[in-house]
């Protein structure tokens, strides 16, 4: 006889008690319409007035309620756009028809990110901007996740079409550790990477319901990372939201691209979800993504020493030592003076008289390839999503999620990486109630064939002929030109087809053969392939203690235990004898009290996280909401956060460009590289003096900043004009960067005096200085500060018109401090638009325009300024009632003005398409 386990005995206990929940109850069916145009609403909401039951309608507006009341009863109905209304039944036999009438949504939004549980918008105790479906169905954009870059005080970075990183309040970049992306309650980010990749893994766009962001510290409900801000994406529920959904685009783009002809865009989304019965509900979803992706095509000359530089004057021809930005291959360089020359005069001393009267450094780079011959301008994305939700009781529900991606992009790191057959699942299960809930999730990640494209790059100079043998090639030939008579920029360029004589040509059988041995074999064995296959494990959970503790405040707890398995097989991490696990764990408790009649609410909240590699951190968070008027509130909030190094600034250990060893700051990195014993000297102007400066180096300590915020939100003028002000003051602690310091391969510090050429010049010998970038906490303060205001207006006949501006700054920046705030000063956007009108409110527009403020860009890639640009999105849209279909032409960057918005990355420009979408609710 087999036995009872324990999970056995609860899932059968379970199912009893659902079923005992659902027994003798009556069934109420009806139909909710638009008022105006007939059509039935989907995803209304249906409850019994002063009872538990509840249901949605379907996509065609028919709804069935069962309920343990019987007739009279009184049904409300309410959704976003329309009037609440109230129905009473009195017969069950006859059906429900009801009639919403349009409603203006401006402050009417529900949020949950800014407390945890459901609010106002406009009771918020923080800044907080949300993007409604409503929203996603009538943008320009041809993502959902684009809309993020319109929303106020918000800076995205684009490393390729499909990989783009939001971030607020500065410190922005390809890839932000500052921001927590949550999907439905999972941390979205790429645990080898500790950011999300965009939206590569994740909602498809027909099954977004809402994105909220919390600009700024965020770090007391959501824990670790939420130093500039939180995005919660929210799924719709299979309950609310039923039906077949399908939407197509296709468009061009890469016009007047100069290394780039026009090419297609496509993307193709489908989501199926059906309610089987009042306790069951499932939803699939799928989307495909197809491109030829923006070019990095910024060749101008850069300046590197180690990791640090800036663009320069030069180009191949009148440069030997040049180094495109989006060149690779060209970062190796040596000084063929004293490494190659100098050798020539001892041998020959015939040369000697004519190689001493040089200059006492020659820097010659190797040539490169550009970014457009090397990488693959085929961007994929393809998504699939899946879920089961079952009702144990009115208030509870079994749910189990999956959303897993793959695709090729291209990411800005310390190196240009191209993400080839990447792969992200994150699976779920969760029980949910009203008032708790208890979540366990991973996260399984496989980078593929993903590669280092600098790192490639080189090597493959280094295959089809290594530099022992290109250089001493192009020290003959320059010698014998210069005896020749020949000008210096001549004999450079003579050297150099003789050196590069055999160099493979981009597109023929012979590069592609070299290139791809090169780019399949792993880092670790000396190819440029890196291996991710880091895993995340979370069980989290939460309750709602107001229904014991509302007498004195509205309380909620919760915790959670993450585990990361670090698995880059040597490639990324120092894991060459295996997985690295790091274990972290976090507590937090809120309450929310109301005083003064409701015109003062109250919230504080705490949180306690561990990082088994840090000591512990506390963060409070006090706000207060002031009630001044209705829908008027005036917001004053401190709270702190906080992040523990990322998983790579504790343990990376990559060799880069140039040769700097880029590795963690666990102490074990420490002892492995003598960082102690062979003293290390940071590189900066004291060492190109001749007065090298010890870098003491030490344990690194989380990072922590204290926010400072007031603002303002509310409703004038009949409640047409929605206005938002907020002002913020940062202060940082233990701000975690980079430095680059040099360390004498022999200990001997002699290498680090002379002239500055000559320092260079041993700065990139290999045989006589070791280079390394190296986490740290900055000593100083570094302060942050800024504003933002929006105003909406809502005009008669459903057109809405709006504008934002703000601004972010630095200050206190301590000197030789590379803070990549990446922020502009100034951002401002305007917005026209209309969901409905003309007959039947069939037609839809929306105009966007925003501009940003030129950046002095800093990032471990490169530096330099990113200049001032601005766009225009526009849409224009018709609805078709049956079939309900909805035809869209739209565009982006509409006058097509090509613009980077990092250093670096590519340019981008006007993307123009036509989407057809189905059921699109």
């Amino acid at each position: 006889m087999s036995r009872l386990t324990p999970i056995s005995f609860l899932i059968i206990s379970l199912l009893f008690f659902s079923q005992a929940c659902f027994a003798q109850q009556t069934t109420i069916k009806g139909t909710v319409s638009n008022k105006i145009t007939g059509e039935g609403v989907p995803a209304v909401s249906i409850t019994v007035k002063d009872g538990e039951e509840g249901t949605y309608t379907d996509e065609k507006g028919n709804f069935s309620l069962d309920t343990k009341k019987s007739p009279p009863l009184t049904l409300i109905i309410s959704s976003i756009g329309y009037k609440q209304t109230e129905v009473e039944v009195n017969n069950i036999s006859t059906p429900v028809n009801i009639s919403l009438e349009t409603a203006s949504t401006l402050g009417q939004e529900v949020v949950v990110a800014a407390t945890r549980t459901p609010s106002r918008i406009m009771e918020s105790p923080v800044t907080i901007e949300r993007i409604s479906a409503t929203d996603i169905r009538n943008s320009a954009q041809p993502s959902y996740y684009d809309i993020i870059s319109k929303l106020n005080g918000v800076d995205v970075v684009n490393s390729s079409l499909t990989f783009s990183s939001p971030s607020t309040r500065g410190f922005n970049g390809s890839g932000s550790v500052r921001v927590n992306q949550i999907v439905d309650g999972m941390d979205n980010q790429a645990p080898g990477l500790n950011f999300s990749v965009g939206n590569v893994v994740g909602l498809t766009e027909l099954d977004v319901e809402s994105v909220e962001l919390l600009p700024g510290a965020s770090s007391a409900l959501y824990g670790p990372g939420g130093m500039n801000g939180a995005i919660l994406i929210t799924s719709k529920d299979p309950f609310k939201y039923q039906g077949l959904s399908l939407q197509v685009k296709t468009g061009m783009m890469n016009i007047d691209n100069p290394d780039r002809k026009a090419s297609p865009y496509y993307n193709a989304s489908l989501r199926w979800a059906k309610k089987v019965s009042n306790k069951f509900a499932f939803k699939v979803g799928t989307e495909f993504v197809q491109a030829k992706d923006w070019v990095a095509n910024d060749y101008r000359d850069y300046d590197r020493v180690a990791l640090v530089g800036g663009v320069k004057k030069g180009t191949r021809q009148t440069d030997p030592n040049y180094d495109g930005i989006n060149v690779y291959g060209d970062e190796t360089s040596i000084d063929i003076k004293s490494q190659v020359l100098d050798k020539i005069a001892e041998q020959a001393p015939f040369y000697a008289p004519y190689i001493n009267a040089m200059p006492s450094s020659i820097l010659v780079s190797r040539t490169g390839y550009a970014e457009k011959d090397i990488l693959n301008p085929n961007t994929i994305n393809f998504k699939l999503s899946g879920a089961l939700s079952y009702k144990l009781s009115p208030r509870t529900f079994l749910n189990a999620e999956g959303y897993w991606g793959t695709g090729n992009s291209v990411y800005t790191g310390i190196d240009r990486y191209s993400f080839l057959d990447l792969k992200i699942g994150q699976y779920k299960i969760e029980l949910v109630n009203k008032n708790w809930f208890v979540r366990a999730y991973t996260t399984q990640e496989n980078a593929g064939k993903s590669f280092d494209a600098t790192i490639t790059t080189r090597l493959f100079n280094e295959a089809w002929k290594s530099s022992n043998d290109w250089y001493p090639q192009y020290a003959f030939a320059y010698l014998n030109a210069k005896l020749a008579g020949k000008t210096d920029i001549t004999a450079h360029a003579d050297a150099r087809a003789v050196a590069d004589q055999g160099m493979p040509v981009p597109g023929t059988a012979a590069f592609k053969q070299i290139f791809d041995k090169v780019r399949s074999i792993p880092i670790s064995d000396g190819g440029g392939l890196f291996v991710d296959k880091t895993d995340l494990y979370n069980v989290e959970g939460q309750y709602n203690l107001s229904s014991i503790t509302s007498k004195f405040a509205d309380v909620i707890i919760g915790a959670n235990y993450k585990r990361y398995e670090l698995n880059s097989e040597g490639t990324l991490f120092a894991d060459s004898t295996g997985k690295i696990p790091i274990s972290e764990y976090g507590a937090y408790l809120e309450a929310t009290k109301r005083v003064l009649d409701d015109k003062l609410k109250i919230i504080a909240s705490a949180r306690y996280d561990k990082n088994e590699n840090f000591a512990g951190k506390f963060t409070p968070r006090v706000s207060l909401v002031i009630k001044v008027a209705e829908d008027n509130n005036i917001r004053v909030s401190y709270q702190q956060a906080y992040r523990f190094a990322s998983t790579q600034q504790q343990y990376i250990n990559l060799v880069v460009e140039g040769g700097t060893h880029l590795i963690g700051g666990v102490s074990s990195f420490t002892d492995f590289y003598h960082l102690i014993s062979n003293p290390v000297y940071t590189v900066d102007n004291n060492l190109f003096a001749g007065n090298p400066q010890v870098n003491p180096v030490t344990h690194f300590k989380a990072e922590s900043v204290n926010s400072f915020e007031a603002g303002y939100k509310g409703l004038l003028i009949n409640k047409r004009l929605l206005i938002d002000l907020y002002g913020y003051y940062g202060i940082y602690n233990n701000f975690l960067s980079r430095v680059i310091v040099a360390q004498s391969v022999n200990n001997d510090k002699s290498v680090f005096t002379g002239s500055p050429e000559q320092i260079k010049a041993n700065l990139n010998n290999l045989a006589l200085v070791s280079t390394y970038s190296i986490p740290i906490n900055v000593q100083d303060k570094v302060n942050t500060y800024g504003f933002g205001m929006s105003l909406t207006y809502a005009l008669p006949r459903n057109f809405v018109v709006g504008g934002t501006v703000s601004s972010d700054n630095l200050d206190n920046v301590p000197e030789n401090f590379q803070a990549d705030f990446n922020a502009p000063k100034y951002r401002a956007g305007a917005t026209f638009s209309n969901t409905g009108f003309g007959s039947e409110k069939r037609f839809g527009f929306d105009l966007s325009y925003r501009w940003q403020d030129k950046i002095d860009f800093q990032a471990d890639f490169a530096n330099g300024i990113v200049p001032a640009f601005q766009t225009l999105d526009a849409q224009i849209s018709y609805k078709f009632f049956n079939p309900k279909v909805l035809l869209k032409i739209g565009a982006t960057n509409l006058l097509n003005q090509y613009y980077r918005n990092g250093f670096g990355n590519p340019a981008i420009g006007g993307l123009y398409y036509v989407s057809l979408g189905y059921n699109v609710f």
